[in-house]
């Protein structure tokens, strides 16, 4: 009998890369638009969000536009930026992540990040695991006050050779971070870009369901948190557990340490480490206070790698090798990025994003309460993998699906908390979110690995929501 290890490398089942994904989800959606009836919503400008917004009962039937191969072609490139419409995509997103990667590629060519891990290392001996649950709150934090999605990008290769240099894995470091702030928008509180619009587009004050929203907030962190320290805990007592395990051969500086203690941390090294600290905090007061986004921030980091190759006297020549090199290694997530987008291009422009959502609101028609509030839940799931963005979801639904708890007694403070729970909780694992598929191609974690880690926990947190929601509905 033949055992899987006499089976020959090529003939072996792969799972498919990202890029098969996201594109082979493009192809699926061009057609849907082939089935699915097109259509439209009417829509009006609202002022307060400074977007147009659909109006409830106004769906209709419009003429049908299929998306062919060439369609499925320019979708990614749609993705990245759409010349048919000149609206900016994701080329933003893009171009920060390539510098990041020229910034994070000069920054280690100086030598003061492996000899800063060794020596933090050396003082957390023992305590390595507390740095799980408090990075996980930071990251939470910037989740529930601020949508903290695209801007975690820069920090998967600070933390991966750190929880590498602790005896942990890749899929550690990216669980901290994509868990940490994506539980954080699951339970957002007064995240603008998810809480507030959705309120607002719901005609509800934004504080109204609060309560709730942070008893879901502190109940599913600490699911995760309880989740992550036990499965890294089982890494570092054998490595085998690990679910890159048999990658580590393939990209060792992605599983085990490879450094060797005694590297000397000069005094270079701390201020490239204090430029580099400062840079990241510049970064959050600038999306915070300063109104930045995706250009500032590219700037920012652009500027920190100029001063970090001065500080330490890498020279012109080397300083734009490294530079460029370090871009090379994210350029990857860049192209997964924009084909992520692409989906999206192709759903708009066969017009089915109105029809599902006209369906769903016609699916929650005639429901009791409690019942009314998980059918809704399960709807924002599913909108929530065609439309990942936060905020985009709440314009599209909000104004739809809002009215419609009035007439089942729900409140529509539920509704909101239901949509970002949705969203909060699919956008964990969602192949067309590109915050998922850029941190999974930075930590070379394959998706169906990282399916792999997620299903249990998705099944505790789905538990811990609807029985959120359903309590909260019955004593409201």
């Amino acid at each position: 009998m033949t055992t899987d290890s006499e089976i020959p490398e090529e003939r072996r089942f792969r799972f498919p890369t990202a890029f098969t994904i996201l594109f082979g989800l493009i192809v699926v959606v061009a057609a849907l638009t082939w089935v699915i009836p097109a259509g439209q919503y009417e829509r009006v400008q609202n002022a307060a969000l400074n977007r147009e917004v659909p109006v409830a009962g106004t769906y209709a039937v419009t003429e049908a536009a299929p998306q062919g191969i060439f369609d499925v072609i320019i979708a990614p490139i749609g993705g990245f930026y759409n010349p048919a419409t000149n609206v900016a995509n994701a080329i933003d997103v893009a171009l920060f992540v390539l510098v990041i990667g020229g910034f994070i590629g000069v920054v280690t060519a100086t030598g003061a990040i492996n000899a800063g891990i060794e020596r933090a290392m050396t003082k957390l001996h023992g305590r390595e695991k507390w740095m799980i649950p408090l990075l996980m709150a930071l990251f939470a934090f910037g989740g529930t006050t601020y949508g903290m999605a695209e801007e975690t990008l820069a920090f998967y290769m600070l933390l991966i050779p750190i929880m590498i240099a602790a005896r942990y894995d890749a899929v550690t470091a990216v669980a901290i971070i994509l868990l940490g702030a994506g539980v954080g928008v699951l339970g957002s509180t007064v995240n603008a870009f998810a809480t507030v619009i959705a309120s607002d587009a719901a005609g509800v004050p934004f504080t109204q369901g609060l309560v709730l929203r942070l008893v879901i907030l502190g109940l599913t962190w600490l699911a995760c948190v309880a989740y992550v320290m036990r499965y890294a805990e089982k890494v570092r007592l054998d490595p085998s557990k690990s679910l890159v395990y048999d990658m580590k051969s393939d990209n060792e500086k992605h599983f085990l340490s490879t450094h060797h203690e005694g590297t000397a941390f000069t005094t270079t090294h701390k201020f490239v480490l204090a430029i580099f600290g400062l840079t990241f905090i510049v970064m959050i007061w600038g999306v915070l206070k300063g109104g930045w986004w995706m250009g500032e921030m590219s700037g920012l980091f652009l500027a920190s790698a100029i001063v970090v190759g001065f500080v330490a006297r890498t020279g012109e020549k080397n300083f734009t090798d490294t530079f460029v090199n370090g871009a090379r290694d994210l350029l990857g997530v860049a192209l997964i990025i924009g084909l992520a987008r692409g989906i999206v291009v192709v759903m708009d422009a066969g017009k089915i994003t109105d029809t599902i959502l006209h369906w769903t609101e016609l699916s929650v028609a005639g429901l009791g309460k409690v019942a009314f509030i998980n059918v809704m839940y399960w709807l924002q799931v599913l909108l929530s993998f065609f439309v990942p963005s936060s905020s985009g979801l709440a314009v599209l639904s909000m104004p739809i699906m809002a009215p419609v708890a009035d007439f089942a007694g729900v409140s529509r403070s539920l509704v909101v908390t239901a949509y970002q729970s949705a969203n909060g909780l699919v956008n964990l694992i969602n192949p067309t979110f590109a915050v998922v598929m850029g941190a999974l191609a930075i930590g070379r974690v394959p998706y169906e690995r990282w399916l792999r880690f997620m299903w249990p926990l998705l099944v505790i947190l789905t538990v811990i929501i609807m029985a959120s929601l359903s309590i909260a509905t019955i004593i409201a």
